[in-house]
């Protein structure tokens, strides 16, 4: 299953994967139903699943996946974020992911402890996200961090990375990109991307990175566009003004502002014409998406269309 999954990240075909943040609460099964009853499922290569986003709490990202994985039968990319674990919690957490075959896993550093709603929250952070990364690649070859012989070894890990989609100076961006690319990344995937010149300068720097990364790996590594569509003009303002890394273009923003003034239906209407567009351009120069939309499912259906 996964390196059916990789092959076909690697390759010419069309791949859309939806990111599913799991509930404020015990059970991911009415997620779960939700997807189902849209078949969207049928239309995606897989999903990935968040890790407490914004430091807020929600059932655990890595047995979520799990259950995702196993109703769906596709492979599932489980966040896990350095701000909550030591690296002995990681490897743990890895090792018994493994055994549910749980083995596509993208690293993040996480976001700031001080946005949780949880009382004096304190991060981890024992390093950013290049220590996970590590650890994987020391997990796939057989040994734990500190070097020692694993029995049985795990089978195969598939990391993933993030990267920010703008910057003002964009050597930031690559040099991010190449870092993990060299730490073993498999895939990155990116913030939101709202024109194609932004995607095109991200494509041309991450194909820079692949010839300058001194792993192997890094030949294959694919780059995932990220799409957030706007379908509100607040949340467009909120996400360009408040979250590092994204770029809502003036013209977006103007544009949804001004349909907001006609009523809600009209805003919505303009938001998902402009992500429709923006998603079916993007994906005619490189066709590898991932799709955030906070579980509006049906909207990710609508955009992905019949594909």
């Amino acid at each position: 299953m996964f390196e059916k999954f990789c092959k076909k990240l690697c390759s010419d075909e069309t791949f859309i994967s939806v990111e599913i943040t799991p509930p404020h609460g015990a059970s991911i099964k009415p997620t779960i139903e939700k997807i189902q009853a849209l078949k969207l499922d049928e239309k995606v290569a897989g999903f990935s699943v968040t890790d407490n986003p914004l430091a807020k709490l929600k059932m655990s990202g890595v047995l979520s996946a799990i259950q995702v994985q196993q109703a769906f039968n596709k492979p599932v990319i489980a966040t896990m974020s350095m701000r909550d674990k030591n690296k002995l919690s990681l490897q743990s957490t890895l090792l018994g992911a493994n055994d549910f075959d749980l083995r596509c896993i993208l690293a993040l550093t996480g976001d700031p402890a001080k946005y949780s709603d949880q009382p004096e929250v304190k991060g981890v952070l024992e390093r950013d996200s290049t220590l996970l990364l590590s650890i994987i690649y020391r997990l796939n070859n057989g040994l734990s961090y500190s070097n020692k012989e694993l029995n049985p070894k795990p089978k195969p890990i598939y990391p993933f990375a993030v990267s920010n989609a703008h910057a003002k100076d964009m050597r930031r961006i690559k040099k991010g990109m190449l870092k993990k690319l060299n730490y073993g990344a498999r895939g990155i995937i990116t913030q939101p991307v709202y024109n194609l010149e932004n995607a095109k300068e991200l494509l041309e720097i991450f194909e820079e990175c692949k010839q300058e990364s001194v792993r192997d790996t890094a030949k294959d590594a694919q780059l995932i566009l990220g799409q957030f569509p706007v379908v509100r003009a607040k949340t467009a303002n909120f996400i360009s003004d408040k979250v590092p890394g994204i770029t809502v273009p003036k013209g977006i923003l103007e544009e949804m502002d001004l349909a907001a003034m006609d009523g809600l239906d009209k805003e919505q209407e303009v938001g998902f014409n402009i992500s429709k567009e923006i998603f079916d351009d993007i994906l005619k120069i490189h066709p590898k998406m991932h799709l955030m939309t906070h579980n509006r499912f049906d909207l990710c259906s609508k955009l992905i269309g019949e594909i």
